[in-house]
């Protein structure tokens, strides 16, 4: 899409370098500080590393290797900004809508984004959380943890003070695509918005020891094989059975609704069998990885076995289904209770960057939608709701005048939505893919060029308007505030978009030729984010 005459573009001179004049001591000196941006061949510089420079500048952590910050204890404020969208080749190509930004940080360090497929929820996990030694009476993967006598272990009530909200653990929608859970496939049922007023269930596998949901189906084609060691179906139970597809369809929409957390084990294949779409799943197939790696995953009877201390599906007769629903739900409990990282290795555990903060002394703001404030706040800081970028800016712009407030979190989104509404209309895909294609077959001149003239007079619009709001926004900061725009990483929505398009094999706007050979390109693009930092003077 935006060429890139090569990273040296982005790392002139080995090194980024910007000399900042901040608070003139009363004395025999002047205090200057530096914030030095090295680059280093043996160092690839991550998401993770750009929250590791937050906590170096005010709160107790290690000292970054690729930043150096000279005089840092002058530094009060960190303002994080949160740009998705902005990759290192569309800004190359337009820097001279952004010029602002340039104009203020100077040139930005290239970040690699969180995974190959980057994803907006595991961007901003690795920003707002930190990995922290564990402490040594957290459970690890070696230690079973038996059901409580009382059987609350079956229930999320009363939990008490957990680590992260329940919602922290379902599956973002990049999570929803690679495990195979089924969205807008012809004759599949989505479930609904909950009529106004009423109380939907938040959280559905078992509810304690009632069964919410117990039906047999008798399937539309003639059965040539129950398989009953395996699905623990017998003829003689579906010989009475009248309950159709459409009819458990229609029942389960009535009590599961969008807002409501479905909880199991490999549930994609549940929800195929049901033909119905939902997005909000705390799968344990996906919470509990295999530790040779993610494609690999562990027998719900062994994870059962492993941390509940029981054995299930071991008596010939097939799986019980009100057995099978209530292990997920007591080992999605633990993990809600112990926090993401139990039952993973023990040296290593995760914590809300806002908690590790407040440990140090520093009072934080996070002014961003709810879903972010749910996940990724805690009590000690200001958790701020905001509705558009707008709204963020006022919101962020007040905030930092706030003297006990040290660091503020906050996004900027319009690009990315853009992008997300462009993935969805045919015409401008089909425009994306050509253009994606044309630019390969350019020499890096011309390409670059190209890239430089053909944004289309929307994005235009929307790459000025973020270039005005981050001036606005650095403008308000009090001096010796730091000012970081991470980028998080470029066009995912049109990533997923393609890739969604080769996998379900649905009609394309292209040869699939075409289209494989734009996404190679589309997606290392996407994956090159950036970091800019500067501070106020």
């Amino acid at each position: 899409m935006y060429a890139v005459a090569g990273e040296e573009a982005i790392m002139q001179g080995g090194s980024l370098c910007a000399n900042v004049e901040v608070a003139e001591l009363k004395g025999a000196f002047d205090m200057v500080e530096e914030v030095v941006l090295k680059i280093a061949e043996s160092h690839i510089v991550v998401m993770q590393d750009v929250q590791g420079l937050v906590t170096w500048v005010i709160g107790d952590g290690m000292l970054p290797s690729w930043v150096f910050v000279k005089n840092k204890p002058l530094i009060p404020k960190v303002v994080l900004l949160y740009v998705p969208g902005l990759d290192a080749a569309l800004y190359m190509s337009q820097t001279r809508l952004l010029s602002s930004l340039k104009e203020l940080c100077g040139n930005p360090k290239p970040v690699l984004a969180s995974s190959c497929i980057p994803d907006d929820r595991h961007t901003i996990d690795a920003l707002l959380t930190c990995r922290v030694k564990r402490k040594l009476d957290v459970k690890t993967s070696n230690q079973s943890s038996k059901p409580d006598r009382d059987g609350k272990l079956s229930s999320l009530d009363d939990l008490g003070d957990i680590p992260f909200p329940v919602t922290y653990y379902t599956l973002s929608e990049k999570d929803l695509e690679d495990n195979g859970y089924p969205f807008n496939l012809p004759g599949f049922v989505p479930t609904v918005s909950a009529p106004s007023g009423s109380l939907p269930h938040k959280v559905l596998a078992l509810d304690c020891e009632m069964v919410v949901l117990d039906r047999l189906v008798k399937p539309a084609n003639p059965i040539i094989d129950y398989n009953t060691r395996f699905s623990g179906i017998t003829a003689e139970m579906l010989a009475d059975v009248s309950t159709s597809l459409h009819e458990i369809q229609e029942e389960f929409v009535g009590l599961v609704y969008t807002e409501t957390i479905l909880v199991g084990h490999s549930l994609e294949n549940d929800l195929m069998a049901l033909q119905i779409s939902h997005g909000l799943i705390i799968d344990t197939a996906v919470l509990y990885k295999y530790n040779r790696g993610s494609r690999c995953k562990i027998a719900l009877r062994v994870l059962t076995k492993r941390f509940l201390g029981r054995e299930i599906q071991n008596t010939g007769s097939g799986h019980d289904s009100v057995e099978d629903a209530r292990a997920a739900l007591e080992l999605a409990i633990l993990k809600i209770r112990h926090g993401p990282d139990f039952g993973s290795q023990p040296s290593l555990s995760r914590r809300k960057l806002t908690s590790i903060l407040h440990e140090s002394g520093k009072k934080c703001s996070l002014i961003d939608d709810m879903s972010i404030l749910d996940r990724y706040s805690d009590t000690s800081c200001n958790s701020i709701a905001v509705f558009s970028d707008d709204d963020a800016l006022s919101r962020s712009m007040k905030e930092v005048k706030n003297d006990k407030v040290a660091f503020i979190w906050t996004q900027f989104s319009g690009l990315i939505s853009y992008f997300r509404r462009r993935a969805e209309d045919p015409e401008k895909l089909k425009s994306c893919v050509a253009e994606a294609i044309a630019l390969k077959t350019c020499d890096t001149k011309t390409a670059s060029k190209k890239a430089k003239s053909q944004i289309c007079p929307e994005l235009k619009e929307i790459l000025c308007e973020l270039d005005k709001k981050i001036k606005q926004l650095y403008g308000a900061l009090p001096d010796n505030s730091m000012l970081i725009v991470c980028t998080g990483h470029g066009d995912t929505p049109l990533v997923r978009r393609l890739r969604k398009m080769l996998h379900h094999e649905e009609e394309t706007i292209d040869s699939r030729e075409n289209i494989v050979q734009a996404l190679g390109d589309l997606q290392a693009q996407a994956e090159v984010a950036l970091c800019f930092c500067c501070v106020k003077h």
